[in-house]
């Protein structure tokens, strides 16, 4: 399979991205040998393969949700850069 200059200035026009004229030749050449990978992989034998995520097996380790004192205020604002009352004080973001 082999991909032309034309399509690959598509593709970069549709991927927002810039190619200078002299960047083509190659990312098409760099385009074109990925497409020939991706046949290559079309003539593996894959049946009886499970379709799947990730090839490692994964799984979520979560903790239950416990209700749990929380830290008392004074605590969690004695090493506070500035505060003001019993807030934090942090610059202004917006204006």
């Amino acid at each position: 399979m082999s991909i032309t200059p034309e399509e690959v200035k598509h593709i970069a026009l549709l991927s927002r991205l810039e190619l200078k004229d002299e960047e083509v030749p190659m990312y098409t050449a760099h385009l074109a040998e990925m497409l020939e990978y991706v046949q290559k992989l079309k003539e593996l034998n894959v049946d009886g393969v499970e379709p799947m995520s990730h090839a490692l097996p994964m799984s979520n380790v979560m903790r239950d949700d416990v209700v749990e004192p929380s830290l008392p205020r004074e605590e969690a604002l004695k090493n506070a850069p500035d505060r003001y009352d019993p807030y934090f004080r942090v610059p202004r973001v917006t204006e």
